[in-house]
């Protein structure tokens, strides 16, 4: 998969936006991040995974607890990648609204 593709993937799934919501406050500890949620920290570890490929998280272990935080950068890219199609979306919003106003006046 393509860089973005890894991205947009690790931001599909609602626990793995709350997880990079929560770490936005600044890194946490691993179970930190977990307790939250209703989840097997089986399962936590295989959603961060996710969100280190995407290059969206970093782990360091300081002594026995391994600490989690955001690398928000990889986001940035999604953002470019949508604000490619504003300009066409404005465009096909600006002529719809044209069609509406024109059709306004002939009636």
């Amino acid at each position: 998969m393509d860089h973005l593709s890894d991205v947009l993937t690790a931001i599909s799934h609602p626990t793995r936006r709350t997880m990079i919501k929560h770490l936005t406050r600044g890194p946490a500890r691993f179970l930190d991040v977990a307790k939250p949620f209703d989840l097997a920290l089986n399962a936590v570890t295989k959603h961060l995974k996710l969100l280190e490929r995407a290059g969206l998280v970093a782990r360091e272990r300081r002594g026995r607890e391994v600490f989690v935080s955001l690398r928000p950068e990889p986001l940035r890219e999604v953002s470019m990648w949508i604000h490619e199609y504003e300009h066409f979306w404005t465009k096909q919003l600006d002529e719809l609204e044209q069609h509406f106003k024109s059709k306004k006046k002939s009636n």
